[in-house]
């Protein structure tokens, strides 16, 4: 869908027009291409002063397997890491230079006086950040820091952060990782995603690591001899993740209505994936799919994003409309989710991502239906998270929250609310089907085992919510 007032700020009078009136000024995103390196540009990394250097020698690891060009500043800690892992990082002295990393390891920060490190680090190269540039700030989950002077600390990051994402601009994103003690070894998938062109539309997040297995990946196929199935992936947001799943080196079973078989065997071909017509609301639905699953010796991961809309307010919403909306995308999550548990349909360390939406962390007007949905999609994550992490099975459940994504549904939206839905982020634009299918792809993938009930939005950072 065209955003011509995108476009035409990226023209030399457009740009100068908006910036004279005050107007959004909406940059193009480097979004991923095959063939670029992960991270098309220098890092400068840093760290807080303390004893604990295990997420510097997990960091120092993951870079030098990109191969990134490393800067630091007169850090002693970094140094040796960085040199433990073969890198001889450049000093950061020439006031020029430009850095598309920024990353700060805040694992140290204990008090509030530690804090002061997080400012210095940032404040001498906020305006020296390249565009599309990433910020990530590594630390503890304060929920498991016992001292209260530490938990305040790290608690305190995520204000930082969310701030950086709103300030920095120029398609900038900004980011908070909180990995548990003893859990760096699970930071690859998530360090890469973050540093790369594949996270373009993901600011403002809160991730947090867990321990999990630690798994050795073909990162130029990562998801290569897996099978994975994706609902509604016959357009849209669904048939973009199946493209992303098959590119990466998955075999996608393409699941939708029969109504859309013709768009679905389109997609499944040129993917060389195989198709699955399902009503997901139907009672045999689970049984469908375990057959289908069967036939390739089960499931390594399930992409729940079948869904729809039917918008009134709440005064004019019939019966039919919420019932539709809440058993499509809610009901049906939880009953299939359910028989491919009873019936082990899936496999050892599978990977389950829920899609649920923006609207179900703020809310929104003439949604209450589809807003309850994708809030409950949430609470299915949170509670069956739960459950997982006591199996010894290493099975993971994540979910995304896109918001404003450039599809057929959105281009249907009156042009007034339209527009307000795109420029109403720290990105002041649209985002794209392939925006969310990166970000499942991360989650999918074998190296993921140390996420597990984290909801990320896709949203460019809104201004709504959380």
């Amino acid at each position: 869908m065209s955003d011509r007032y995108g476009d035409f700020v990226q023209s030399s009078i457009g740009k100068k027009v908006a910036k004279n009136l005050g107007l959004p000024l909406p940059v193009t995103l480097d979004r991923f291409e095959s063939g670029q390196p992960l991270v098309r540009g220098s890092v400068l990394i840093g760290s807080a002063t303390g004893e604990d250097k295990r997420v510097g020698t997990s960091v120092a690891r993951i870079l030098s397997e990109l191969h990134a060009e490393v800067f630091i500043n007169n850090d002693d800690n970094v140094k040796d890491a960085l040199a433990d892992a073969g890198i001889e990082a450049k000093a950061n002295t020439n006031t020029e230079d430009k850095f598309k990393v920024l990353l700060f390891d805040a694992s140290n920060v204990r008090n509030v006086d530690d804090l002061k490190q997080v400012y210095e680090f940032f404040h001498q190269v906020a305006r020296r950040v390249e565009k599309s540039g990433r910020v990530i700030v590594i630390g503890r989950p304060p929920e498991e820091e016992a001292d209260i002077d530490a938990a305040l600390a790290q608690r305190a990051l995520e204000g930082f952060v969310k701030s950086v994402g709103k300030e920095f601009k120029r398609g900038i994103t900004a980011q908070l990782i909180y990995v548990s003690a003893g859990a760096e070894q699970n930071l690859d998938s998530t360090l890469r995603f973050f540093t790369s062109a594949r996270s373009a539309y993901v600011s403002g997040q809160v991730v947090r690591v867990q321990a999990g297995a630690e798994v050795a990946v073909d990162w130029a196929q990562p998801l290569g001899g897996k099978t994975m199935l994706v609902t509604g992936a016959s357009r849209g947001i669904g048939e973009a993740i199946a493209r992303v799943l098959a590119r990466e080196g998955a075999h996608v079973i393409c699941l939708d209505v029969p109504q859309q078989q013709a768009d679905l065997q389109k997609v499944a071909g040129e993917i060389s994936g195989s198709t699955l017509m399902v009503d997901i609301t139907s009672e045999d639905a689970g049984k469908q799919i375990a057959d289908a699953a069967e036939k390739r010796g089960g499931l390594d991961a399930v992409i729940h994003n079948a869904g729809v809309t039917r918008d009134k307010t709440l005064a004019n919403m019939d019966e039919q409309k919420w019932d539709m909306v809440l058993n499509i995308n809610l009901a049906s999550i939880a009953k299939i989710n359910r028989y491919l548990f009873d019936h082990y349909v899936l496999k050892a360390d599978a990977r389950i991502v829920c899609v649920s939406s923006i609207s179900g962390i703020a809310g929104n007007l003439g949604q209450t239906n589809y807003a309850t949905s994708k809030a409950g999609v949430i609470g299915l994550v949170d509670a069956t998270a739960k459950q997982l992490a006591d199996n010894d099975n290493g099975m993971i459940i994540n979910a995304v929250a896109p918001g404003f994504i450039e599809t057929q549904m959105t281009e249907a939206i009156p042009f007034a609310i339209r527009e307000a839905g795109r420029r109403m982020n720290s990105m002041s634009q649209g985002g794209l089907p392939i925006d969310v299918a990166e970000t499942i792809a991360w989650l999918a993938s074998p190296a993921s085992g140390g996420l597990n009930g984290n909801t990320v939005r896709v949203c460019g950072q809104s201004l709504l919510g959380a």
